[in-house]
């Protein structure tokens, strides 16, 4: 049925019910899941906008504080599904426009289901910007499980 099955993941409760779903999927069919993280790339301007930094800190880029934060989110997907009894788990972050570089990831990866929640976390928290789900499913040519 499936082989390699996509979790699109941002940590929101919408994702945690895609993870729920796709790791009882990959147990069923015995597919591999590709667990990914995307985060939305920022721009030096916007970096400089949107960051406060209090006296003392570590200076740091928007950027590698977003990748932080989304490894921290794809590791955390890939330990609960291996302990659900997953038998193959990978996980990816990505930096880019999140809709795009998932359908791009999944055909290039040659998986066969993506799997995404239908609301993740609010644009202002979010490395997942916008309708994510509502942009995956209007561009992909992989068959979409919307949670």
């Amino acid at each position: 049925m499936y082989t390699k099955i996509l979790l699109a993941y941002d940590g929101s409760q919408g994702a945690d019910k895609a993870l729920e779903t796709a790791t009882s999927l990959c147990k069923l069919t015995g597919a591999e899941l590709a667990v990914l993280t995307v985060y939305r790339h920022h721009s030096v301007l916007e970096a400089s906008l949107s960051m406060v930094r209090g006296a003392g800190e570590k200076a740091g880029s928007l950027d590698d504080a977003m990748r932080s934060a989304s490894r921290e989110a794809a590791e955390h997907a890939k330990k609960w599904a291996i302990e659900q009894g997953v038998a193959s788990v990978h996980a990816y972050i990505k930096g880019g426009q999140p809709s795009r570089t998932i359908v791009t990831f999944a055909k290039d990866h040659g998986c066969d289901l993506i799997v995404i929640g239908s609301r993740g976390l609010g644009a202002s928290e979010s490395y997942m910007l916008g309708s994510v789900s509502h942009k995956v499913t209007s561009i992909s040519m992989v068959p979409i499980l919307v949670v």
